[in-house]
C-alpha cells in the first residue's frame, strides 16, 4: 500500500534529479543512474510510478532502501535539531530566553 503525502519541495527536488539523472545518462562526467535513483527516491510518496520503480531499484538492489530511508531520517532529525538550536540562540541574543 502506496502512502501519498503531497510536497511541492519534494516534487521540485526530484523532477530536478531525474532531468539530471537523462543528462547524466549522455555526459560522461554525470552519473545518471544515481541521478535517476535519487529522483524516484525523492518522488516515491508523490507519484504511483515512482513508487514501483523504487520496487525495482529494491529487486535490484535488496536492503538499499531501507539504508537510505535511515540515512534520510537522520538527516530530517539533524535538521530539526539545528533548527531547533538556532531558535535558542536567536531567542537568547534577542533576550527573550
Amino acid at each position: 500500500m502506496m502512502e501519498f503525502r503531497p510536497s511541492l519541495t519534494r516534487k521540485v527536488v526530484g523532477w530536478l534529479f531525474l532531468f539530471l539523472g537523462v543528462i547524466g545518462l549522455v555526459l560522461p562526467f554525470l552519473q545518471g543512474f544515481l541521478f535517476i535513483a535519487l529522483g524516484l527516491f525523492t518522488l516515491r510518496h508523490q507519484y504511483l510510478w515512482a513508487h514501483r520503480g523504487m520496487g525495482w531499484v529494491e529487486r535490484r538492489w535488496p536492503g538499499a532502501i531501507s539504508k537510505v530511508e535511515g540515512l534520510e531520517a537522520r538527516m530530517i532529525e539533524r535538521v530539526r535539531g539545528f533548527g531547533a538550536g538556532l531558535r535558542l540562540r536567536t531567542r537568547r541574543l534577542m533576550g527573550r530566553g
